[in-house]
């Protein structure tokens, strides 16, 4: 007997009872995708890998984070002041992702992000994680992100001089 799987998508979600947006995020294809609007290079350390030496799926996700940060940085966006000036926060709304092959210990990564689409209350990025040297990305993200009012939670928009950064970016 096949297990379901735990996420259906397509019909399978419309009778499993999932609202049409919980169903599965397109990614982008790579080769279409913009240049990046940033570039981290990231070192695989032990901490980060597994049983077997592979770094393990959640780290990636933490790698895509200090990227966005570090580029929101450039942008003279810190987190901390976007928070005291105007009671912003930054939340990921969605994300999909695709592993597609593993980095390993002492690998040299550069983790990127691209600016897919920027509008005033939510932003679309790309992500990929690539050995440094190579073209080929070893993982690949789509993620949504929102800014939220701090004190209420309710979606808010980001602060007008930061949207026209988010789109020369892209």
């Amino acid at each position: 007997m096949t297990a379901a799987h735990p996420f259906p998508t397509g019909e399978a979600a419309s009778r499993a009872g999932r609202p049409a947006s919980a169903r599965a995020i397109a990614l982008p294809e790579p080769a279409a995708l913009p240049p990046p609007a940033f570039e981290l290079r990231v070192r695989v350390y032990y901490e980060d890998t597994d049983a077997g030496g592979i770094v393990y799926y959640a780290n990636y996700l933490r790698y895509f984070e200090r990227a966005r940060t570090d580029w929101l940085r450039t942008l003279g966006a810190l987190h901390t002041e976007i928070d005291a000036a105007h009671g912003l926060v930054f939340v990921v709304k969605d994300l999909a992702i695709e592993y597609v092959a593993p980095a390993r210990l002492d690998d040299a990564l550069v983790v990127d992000v691209r600016v897919l689409e920027a509008r005033r209350a939510s932003m679309r990025l790309a992500q990929l994680a690539r050995r440094e040297g190579a073209a080929a990305p070893l993982v690949v993200s789509s993620v949504r992100i929102a800014a939220i009012d701090r004190g209420t939670g309710r979606p808010a928009g980001f602060p007008r001089w930061l949207v026209e950064r988010f789109q020369t970016s892209a």
